[in-house]
């Protein structure tokens, strides 16, 4: 299956499942669990909105995309949420980072927008202790958002496991997770390859095919998925044979449904007591969403070197006037 093909249909698993991504009473519950309730649509709001971005209008990932942020703003009351969510806990960051998703696809709330201005002013706002590749996410927040980062990105990044440029052999989960978020950060989630600082453009090629085929390897489809977004994040991808290795051995991870698990051996659909899916939707949901993310950018890039191509062959035709 091709790379667009793997990503229609883990789109059209989420598609299907776009209810599971609800909020439910509890959203703004004080014993609620964020995990359960705003991260996973805060994950599906951050993945459509690049893959809107990064997709022609006439694309069959483009519409259905744009379909699934309709329904995540409102979810949120239009945005209307935020402000609740902030009078309950004014200090966590996690409501301005789900809207600034909401906020690079268009859809703004010009009342949260200015409430979280206020909070983002307090030193309480600017000294929260917070991993570096956090606050690296929250100042494109606020940035995002219309509010003055409060402190430089240049800075939070030389603090990451990944703008150190670690030693390549000292990789391993914790610190995957961390790189490709730091990526996807200093790139606008994927849409602006010339964000990689120099440093980082040069040292990921060499180190991310064996990182990701390690990856592979071990069936970890959830961070196999992260680092392929990151290959087609960079100015300069690894080399084609390399990607399309991935993409093949992902591809064989991938559910009929579109569903793909987050690690471990697939599992066949067809069981007796499988029943319409093979996985709980805790099990697969973010490495689907990752899998549509990865391959929109991927062949966002594949078009962009065709265009390139085909734009430099027109030139070669046209010679020199004699």
């Amino acid at each position: 299956m091709s790379v667009e093909g793997v990503g229609e249909a883990a789109l059209g698993w989420v598609w299907a499942h776009r209810d599971d991504f609800a909020l439910g009473d509890d959203a703004l519950a004080a014993e609620g669990q964020v995990n359960r309730t705003w991260k996973p649509l805060g994950e599906l709001t951050r993945v459509c909105a690049s893959v809107s971005l990064c997709t022609p209008p006439a694309g069959p990932l483009h519409a259905r995309a744009r379909d699934l942020l309709d329904f995540a703003w409102q979810q949120t009351h239009r945005g209307e949420l935020f402000g609740l969510m902030q009078s309950l806990e004014p200090f966590a960051t996690y409501p301005l980072e789900i809207y600034a998703a909401f906020a690079s696809a268009g859809f703004r709330s010009p009342g949260y927008e200015a409430s979280a201005a206020v909070v983002a002013r307090t030193r309480g706002w600017r000294l929260t202790e917070q991993y570096p590749t956090r606050r690296l996410g929250v100042l494109e927040a606020e940035r995002h958002s219309g509010i003055r980062p409060h402190g430089s990105a240049a800075q939070a990044l030389d603090r990451t496991w990944l703008g150190g440029l670690p030693e390549p052999w000292t990789f391993e989960r914790a610190a995957g997770y961390a790189l490709t978020h730091v990526v996807f950060h200093v790139t606008d989630w994927g849409l602006a390859p010339r964000g990689v600082p120099p440093g980082l453009a040069d040292y990921l090629p060499h180190w991310l095919p064996p990182w990701l085929d390690t990856c592979l390897e071990a069936r970890m489809w959830d961070l196999s998925c992260e680092l392929l977004a990151v290959a087609a994040s960079l100015p300069r991808p690894p080399e084609p044979a390399v990607l399309d290795d991935a993409w093949q051995r992902l591809a064989t991870a991938q559910d009929s449904s579109g569903a793909v698990p987050e690690e471990g051996a697939a599992q066949d659909a067809a069981g007796a007591d499988a029943g319409p899916d093979p996985y709980d939707f805790a099990d697969c949901y973010h490495s689907t969403l990752m899998t549509v993310f990865a391959a929109a950018l991927t062949a966002a890039r594949q078009r962009d070197a065709d265009h390139a191509g085909q734009h430099a062959g027109q030139h070669a035709g046209q010679g020199v006037p004699g």
